[in-house]
């Protein structure tokens, strides 16, 4: 044992010895997490025209003074922070930037930007800049974000904000069969990306409050505890507004998400499995309801069951290029730069970029992405565990339980598990909304990590100290 003791005239006080900040750990990960991508970006360029990138020095640079900046935030106003995030979000960054560049190099995307739109623009930059405006924003959270108790005091003002960032997309013409887009002043805006945030910060403070009714059971049946039927309301208006943004946006992906998430922090709160079945049936009988009438769900149900029917590839032959990608990929890959995953077509480096790391770097290479993505969601369970209040308990899982889910939803629909849901890969995939949003959720992450691991203050000293020794003759 560690603590110091010291004795005063027969008391002992205990001194509080604190956890190790471990940000020098962190700042060794970067270095293999900046060096890593642009590794990764040297191999395209020499894959793809023999040679070496002209940008590799700017872009090591570039993605090296981003983390340095991260880091040395960090490492001043989060210092006992979990260690692991910042490295882990860094490596997918860059990895990230490098499968967007790969796929700008490429002539058959050229070819068909020209023939759609009249010119070809390349996407990298932009996902830099995105990505920059991410670390900003995170540094931002860390410098603003004293304590992720404060947010509890915002838990409806944030389900309003949550749910007029939902409603936004329905004003705005669709794309792509899907209303996911709100267009300002020239920019695109992905509002479900911010709204996961804000959404869990409402679940966390609503169920902090109410987790003790819910939790209640009034009978035992097969083996599981029933809620009351006046505690199935919340749980019945959460499945209503999910299926309303499936009807009325046609956004499978951020149904599943936001229904999904107020299931996992339900359980989380209650500890009541019969929740979990409550979901797992409610989402069941919403998603056969609504695939029965609307018709940009039946084409991905449809595209999913029979990705290789013709009536299909006279559609659109997106998800079918996608398992052949994941097919040519072997155990190995065929090398980054050497795949043919950019006949996917436009939606490659966003919806799609999975199959690039599936075809070009094999099944290793897509369970190694995978065990990162992994790590955080573990992380983030871990920083839940290690909270002292039962706000960053609730918010910590909420917040990581989103991440896992969106993760989940995007590589399933990409590898056939279930239907295309039109979300992003943390990240990985090009979007300027779902970049910033995960990185403001890794800082929010890191701030109730620093205070779940900050050592408490060592107790003031007792003014009558020296008067209560004892003396011996």
């Amino acid at each position: 044992m560690s603590s110091n003791i010291s004795n005063t005239g027969g008391h002992s006080t205990v001194s509080s010895g604190g956890l190790p900040s471990r940000r020098n750990t962190e700042l060794a990960m970067l270095v293999f997490a900046v060096l890593i991508p642009v590794f990764a970006y040297a191999n395209v360029g020499l894959a793809v025209n023999d040679e070496l990138p002209s940008g590799m020095l700017g872009y090591g640079l570039g993605l090296g003074l981003l983390a340095g900046v991260g880091h040395l935030v960090v490492r001043r106003w989060a210092p006992y922070a979990d260690p692991l995030l910042l490295p882990l979000a860094t490596l997918l960054n860059g990895f990230g930037l490098v499968l967007i560049w790969r796929l700008d190099q490429s002539e058959r995307l050229h070819q068909r930007a020209e023939d759609l739109f009249g010119a070809f623009s390349p996407d990298a930059p932009g996902q830099l800049m995105y990505s920059a405006i991410g670390i900003a924003l995170f540094v931002g959270v860390l410098l603003l974000l004293k304590d992720h108790r404060v947010l509890q005091r915002y838990t409806y003002i944030s389900m309003v904000a949550a749910l007029v960032l939902l409603v936004l997309p329905v004003f705005f013409k669709p794309v792509n069969g899907a209303r996911i887009w709100i267009n300002i002043a020239g920019f695109t805006i992905q509002p479900a990306e911010f709204a996961k945030i804000i959404i869990a910060v409402f679940f966390a403070g609503y169920l902090m409050v109410k987790r003790d009714a819910l939790a209640l059971a009034s009978r035992r049946f097969m083996g599981m505890y029933l809620p009351r039927g006046r505690d199935l309301g919340p749980i019945f208006v959460i499945w209503a507004l999910s299926l309303m943004i499936l009807v009325f946006e046609t956004d499978l992906g951020t149904s599943l998400l936001f229904f999904g998430l107020f299931v996992i922090m339900l359980y989380v709160a209650t500890e009541r499995t019969s929740w979990i079945v409550f979901g797992l049936v409610l989402s069941a009988v919403g998603a056969v309801a609504v695939a029965s009438f609307e018709p940009h769900v039946q084409d991905r149900v449809q595209a999913w069951l029979h990705p290789f029917a013709e009536e299909t590839m006279a559609q659109s032959d997106q998800v079918a290029q996608a398992l052949w990608a994941f097919g040519s990929g072997g155990v190995l890959g065929t090398g980054l730069g050497q795949g043919n995953s950019d006949l996917i077509g436009f939606a490659a480096n966003s919806d799609f970029i999975l199959a690039t790391v599936g075809e070009e770097l094999g099944l290793t290479g897509m369970m190694a992405l995978l065990l990162i993505y992994g790590l955080i969601v573990e992380r983030g369970v871990r920083i839940s565990l290690a909270a002292r209040d039962p706000f960053g308990k609730l918010l910590a899982i909420g917040l990581s339980g989103a991440f896992g889910l969106q993760v989940f939803v995007v590589a399933g629909g990409v590898m056939g598990l279930i239907p295309l849901t039109g979300m992003t890969m943390p990240f990985l995939a090009y979007g300027g909304s779902s970049v910033i949003a995960n990185w403001a959720l890794v800082g929010i992450l890191m701030r109730i990590s620093d205070t779940a691991r900050r050592p408490a203050p060592a107790p003031a000293p007792s003014p009558d100290a020296e008067m209560t020794q004892v003396v011996r003759p």
